[in-house]
């Protein structure tokens, strides 16, 4: 049984677009760049440059077309699970910059709570510097 091409970001079946792959191919659902090395059967990022052909010239953006003479789509190149880690991590990233406190990968708190609990921290350090409302500009 041979597994359907689908995109490597959302999941989407391509198997209604010509093979091989042009350049700027698209896909249908999420228009994700398809001649991408996330969609090559040589992409793994478990190896340097995140590609296991010894001789392709390094592409940085795994992500966007490439002109790459070694790409071969690979079906089965999409994985739901990155897309739960990356969600997780951007989460994480944004609790870290105050956007919201993260409890196992989800958001705590909302955003309407921690702006008074950020206007409560600028009070608190205004006053630690004496600062009052009349120097505010």
């Amino acid at each position: 049984m041979t597994k359907e091409l689908v995109c490597w970001k959302c999941g989407s079946s391509v198997a209604e677009l010509p093979i091989p792959l042009g350049r700027l191919a698209e896909c249908p659902a999420c228009r994700a760049d398809l001649h991408a090395c996330r969609l090559c059967a040589f992409y793994d990022p478990s190896v340097n440059n995140s590609c296991r052909e010894p001789v392709a010239e390094l592409v940085k953006d795994k992500e966007r077309s490439n002109f790459c003479g070694y790409f071969q789509a690979q079906a089965g190149a999409y994985n739901p699970r990155a897309d739960e880690k990356a969600k997780i991590a951007q989460a994480q990233l944004e609790a870290l910059f105050g956007a919201a406190p993260v409890a196992n990968g989800e958001p705590a708190m909302s955003k309407a709570r921690a702006r008074p609990e950020a206007e409560a921290a600028r009070e608190q350090l205004e006053r630690l510097f004496g600062l009052d409302n009349k120097h505010k500009e």
